[in-house]
């Protein structure tokens, strides 16, 4: 009654270490999106306290800053938190996908960081409107 047990598999070891330099380049593109998030919130934030500054100082008697910027800082922060939450979960699918036991495919995505430069451009027109007008 000695069963014998079942043979392990023998790892490739050059396919564990490309997964570990993918997990490492998924790491590393992570950590660029957390600097851009956080650049975007903070010039989001930055634009919205200058207003409130200039606002609250109340520089000349009829100067009226536009309404334009604070909807323009919050763009910015609403870009930041939803392009973070995108890389965080875009990031969790990667490492799922480096760990699954078998062969380890390349399957095409959207770019985040397409879909973050359309906005920024719908962000842009919009403040060059608002200015012009």
């Amino acid at each position: 009654m000695n069963d014998p047990l079942p043979a392990r598999k023998v790892p490739n070891i050059q396919a564990e270490l490309a997964k570990e330099r993918n997990r490492a380049a998924a790491e590393r593109t992570l950590m660029a999106w957390i600097r851009t998030c956080l650049a975007l919130i903070s010039f989001g934030f930055g634009i919205d306290r200058i207003v409130s500054a200039i606002r609250s100082l109340q520089v000349a008697g009829d100067f009226n800053p536009v309404r334009l910027s604070r909807i323009l800082g919050l763009a910015f922060v609403a870009l930041g938190t939803y392009a973070m939450i995108v890389a965080s979960i875009e990031h969790r699918q990667e490492l799922a996908r480096i760990q699954r036991e078998e062969d380890y495919l390349y399957t095409p995505r959207r770019s985040l960081g397409l879909m973050v430069a359309i906005a920024l451009v719908g962000i842009g027109a919009i403040a060059f409107i608002g200015i012009l007008f």
